[in-house]
């Protein structure tokens, strides 16, 4: 399965929780709290000042890396 920037962050940490190393490298420590719980990955590196289309890029080269 594809993210996009719309993806909401907690989807993508169920998809598989090894997703949670790219969130952690942007700057995102808060994980688990209710802003991850409904925030989309484009919200997030808008936020954190990343670029949202290189994010959900490796988000997905990761996931087709582990078979997701």
């Amino acid at each position: 399965m594809k993210v996009t920037k719309d993806t909401i962050i907690m989807d993508v940490l169920k998809m598989d929780e090894g997703t949670a190393a790219f969130f952690l490298a942007i700057g995102m420590h808060c994980l688990g709290c209710p802003s991850a719980s409904g925030e989309s990955i484009g919200e997030a590196a808008m936020v954190h000042g990343v670029d949202a289309d290189a994010l959900v890029e490796r988000i997905n080269t990761y996931l087709e890396s582990v078979g997701k």
